[in-house]
């Protein structure tokens, strides 16, 4: 049993990771930047959480003696920041630091996949800088390179996902005819534990990826297929990457800066050409179509471990998630709801508990997307981000264009933090008194400045209909 550091513990890769680790009896320690996040697991006892951000690695929890090997899986691409290489660079360099005082055996990194070094979007630039990085340090790394990853909750199907299901007929830009080499989530999980501690791979660069490469107009025409849906892709040169960010960003649950990132990195190639890790690690990868079985396996069977738009802007709130469970009282306007139930209590908690996603908000909801849909055009989230699975709900999950930070079934306490653009912070609140048979339904805004209050004040009319409906909605509609 090993002694594991995985950073970037609540992105899709290291929330698998941590779950993928334990279950082969490792002892895991999960770095996560917001206090208060969970890992709803059988075997605690091998996880220990370390809060804190590599970024202000004074700030950070002492890291345990002795590690044996440390995942990095941490980049900036999801604070986004404008100077994306530079922020790499540091943040890497922290990371290097600490782990050369902790005398750590092996550092892993999971980078993406690069053809030509002389043609590099921002995003793979930074991808190799940190590769550099990590390999000047004294301890051994490992480095492995993907293309688009291929599971249920990453950023490439989910992307994918959403283009195909909702757009019959596309006008794509001519990097659709850029080639990538798509590899299962399961076979990336392979090759991070395989190299886990294996001398042979030490300071070395390994490119991992599925049987076929393939443009990405074959990766969207054969998702299509997979679906039964008959999709029209017609490319044209005149869909510059900026436009096609502003396309993805109306579509997909990815923000703009993030879009252009990914759009810029798309018109680069991205195939396996270093064929080494077959050779150290001799394994045969799923297909293109059998990672999609996979990914629909576990949305059809509510499996979805983790999303990538689980993890936190950090930028956005306060490290210590304590600080916001307690809805705060000074300077704050709010808006109140108390109903009576007209079902039972049980039914009621499992309303409250689905709300969003899928599922909706019970009224109103042409409104709700109304609402994400201009949140997008300002550069939000919108609402396109739903919800990981239909039922269950831990802290730290997202539900549209809000955040869960306290879930207490027991109580039947739920409280979500708004993340779509606002002048000011936002939380909605649900309580059930099982005494007296009420719904409390709380929205507390705490403005910033003379805007936030105007806000408040002019949507004030709407924001009670569309509140007032939900919570009787809620409470009383059978």
């Amino acid at each position: 049993m090993a002694r594991i550091l995985v950073t970037g513990a609540t992105g899709f890769i290291g929330k698998s990771l941590v779950y993928h680790l334990l279950e082969k009896g490792h002892e895991v320690f999960a770095l996560v930047r917001v206090k208060g996040t969970e890992f709803k697991i059988k075997n605690s006892s091998h996880l220990k959480l370390i809060y804190g951000d590599i970024c202000f690695p004074k700030e950070m929890d002492p890291l345990p003696e002795g590690l044996d090997a440390a995942y990095y899986l941490v980049h900036s691409m999801g604070s986004l920041v404008e100077n994306l290489v530079e922020a790499e660079i540091e943040v890497a360099k922290n990371f290097v630091s600490l782990m050369e005082k902790n005398s750590a055996k092996q550092i892993i990194y999971l980078g993406g996949i690069i053809e030509n070094e002389h043609q590099l979007s921002p995003h793979l630039s930074s991808r190799l800088a940190v590769e550099k990085v990590l390999l000047s340090s004294v301890i051994p790394c490992t480095i492995l390179r993907a293309s688009l990853i291929i599971g249920s909750g990453s950023a490439s199907f989910e992307i994918i996902r959403d283009l195909c299901e909702k757009l019959p007929f596309m006008i794509a830009p001519k990097w659709v005819k850029s080639f990538c080499q798509p590899i299962a989530v399961r076979d990336v999980l392979f090759y991070l534990e395989n190299v886990l501690l294996f001398e042979k791979t030490y300071n070395k660069v390994f490119d991992i990826g599925g049987p076929e490469a393939m443009t990405f107009k074959d990766v969207l025409q054969r998702y299509a297929r997979y679906r039964g849906l008959k999709r029209f892709i017609i490319d044209v040169p005149v869909l510059t990457p900026k436009l096609s960010s502003y396309w993805l960003v109306l579509i997909t649950p990815v923000r703009y800066l993030l879009c252009k990132y990914l759009v810029e990195s798309m018109k680069h190639s991205t195939r396996k050409l270093n064929l080494a890790i077959d050779a150290v690690l001799p394994h045969p990868c799923l297909t293109y179509e059998q990672a999609l079985e996979l990914a629909f396996q576990k949305i059809g069977q509510n499996e979805v471990v983790s999303t990538w738009i689980d993890a936190w802007d950090v930028k956005k709130v306060n490290k210590d998630l304590q600080n916001y469970i307690e809805v705060p009282l000074e300077g704050c306007l709010k808006e109140k709801q108390e109903v009576q139930a007209k079902i039972p209590i049980e039914v009621l908690q499992n309303r409250v508990w689905g709300i969003g996603g899928n599922q909706g908000w019970y009224s109103l909801n042409w409104a709700w997307r109304l609402r994400g849909f201009f949140d997008q055009l300002i550069g939000g989230i919108g609402m396109n981000r739903g919800r990981r699975h239909p039922t269950e709900l831990q802290v730290g999950d997202t539900i549209d264009f809000w955040r869960v930070i306290l879930a207490d079934e027991k109580k039947t306490h739920l409280i979500l933090y708004a993340e779509m653009k606002l002048p000011g912070e936002a939380w909605l609140e649900f309580e059930i008194d099982r005494k007296k048979m009420t719904l409390l339904q709380t929205v507390t805004f705490r403005p910033k400045g003379f805007w936030g209050r105007t806000y408040w004040y002019l949507l004030l009319p709407i924001h009670w209909i569309i509140f007032r409906n939900m919570a009787h909605s809620i409470a009383q509609k059978p």
